[in-house]
């Protein structure tokens, strides 16, 4: 068995092997911008782009689908169509779109065990999400979706979705102005934004396979073994809690903690765009890869991050319950803050107080400076400094 216990249950948090696999891949119009982006097509116009992103709530379904055994709470499905929703959304607008956005999902289920009601409650969850969002000036439009039973390939539910957006080619975010002697700004993925209904642990929906099984109790691993692939028995459900029991400084449960809707920046970012656009050179939505993704933008720059938020109550927990080494904590979970903006620095302050003005903290967490060939990132953390490297 290896150190990487991410690895080592069947998930990836640097997705090398699809990056390789990638690599002959067309890059698009702008290859150094955190989405591909296409001609537009449908219209013939040189001047506009489109962008289509796929991506879901992951693993989170399967923390849902116990708390709802457990409790008999069907509502805890909505929160997922947020999770798979916000996946896509917040990729998007980091390259600079803002909409409208038009949205369709693709759900998996094992029928013999996801009733139509979990269904019922999933596409409730995408229409107050969309309601939301509207709310705040930022428009999506649903196309509609597929539910696919398919008992022999899924254990329990997959919720995905697929977004598309129009974009002007002038107004996007391509990564080219990333420099050495930027700020970065990190913006926390906890604490209760005024859009937000309740407490945001931070969790977010990546990470959740080292969470959920960090955390959660052999309870789980003897009472669903649908909730685990049976080669992973000896690494499932090793942690201390169960769902329902407190989480250690914190008001919520620990399933509420690991359940809570991945937060979306949109709202912060649309207004960020219509002050500082020409500020911001690059946004980066630490998901797959957690604080280490910033290394696959830009080039010959080491990204120095020495001012991070103190993790949450819910990645203490799992930073204290777990075995998981701190390299392996902040390469596969945000840890604090899902969002970086990477701006000059004069517009560090500015940025700062949007998020502050929408109930989100936020501030420079680091900088960039000149880096060898290749990216390279300084991390510090309790005091101590990692190093990652991207070749």
């Amino acid at each position: 068995m290896t150190s990487l216990r991410y690895e080592d249950r069947g998930a990836s948090a640097d997705k090398s092997e699809v990056h390789a696999a990638i690599q002959g891949e067309d890059p698009g119009l702008f290859p150094g911008a955190f989405c591909k982006i296409l001609p537009d097509s449908l219209t013939g116009s040189p001047e506009d782009c489109l962008l289509i992103h796929a991506d879901g709530a992951g693993t989170k379904s399967v923390a849902a689908y116990l708390w709802w055994k457990e409790t008999d709470d069907a509502s805890v499905f909505k929160g997922l169509a947020q999770d798979s929703l916000v996946m896509n959304l917040d990729d998007l607008l980091c390259v600079g779109a803002t909409g409208p956005f038009l949205l369709s999902n693709t759900l998996g289920r094992n029928a013999k065990i996801i009733p139509g009601e979990v269904i019922a409650a999933v596409i409730a969850g995408y229409r107050e999400c969309a309601e939301m969002l509207g709310r705040h000036g930022v428009e999506i439009v649903s196309g509609g979706g597929e539910t696919a039973d398919m008992g022999d390939a899924v254990r329990t539910l997959v919720v995905d979705s697929t977004m598309v957006a129009r974009l002007k080619r002038k107004d996007v975010i391509s990564g080219d102005k990333l420099r050495p002697g930027l700020s970065i700004v990190g913006f926390a993925s906890y604490g209760k934004a005024v859009y937000e209904t309740k407490e945001n642990s931070g969790m977010g929906s990546n990470g959740l396979t080292s969470a959920r099984h960090e955390l959660l109790s052999s309870h789980y691993r003897d009472l669903y073994p649908e909730a685990y692939a049976p080669e992973i028995r000896d690494l499932a459900y090793t942690g201390p809690y169960r769902l329902r029991d407190p989480l250690p400084g914190s008001s919520l449960t620990v399933g509420e903690a690991l359940l809570s809707p991945t937060r979306t920046y949109a709202p912060v970012l649309a207004r960020a765009f219509a002050e500082a656009r020409d500020a911001i050179a690059f946004v980066c939505h630490n998901t797959g890869g957690a604080q280490t993704k910033c290394l696959r933008f830009g080039k010959n720059l080491t990204y120095v991050k020495d001012n991070l938020f103190d993790p949450p109550p819910l990645f203490r927990a799992l930073r204290d319950a777990s075995r998981l080494a701190k390299r392996e904590l902040y390469r596969s979970l945000n840890m604090g803050h899902r969002l970086e903006i990477a701006c000059e620095p004069s517009a560090a302050s500015g940025l700062i107080g949007i998020a502050r003005d929408l109930g989100i903290d936020a501030k420079v967490i680091g900088r960039t400076e000149a880096g060898p060939a290749g990216n390279n990132l300084f991390l510090t953390a309790d005091g101590e400094t990692l190093e990652y490297r991207l070749d």
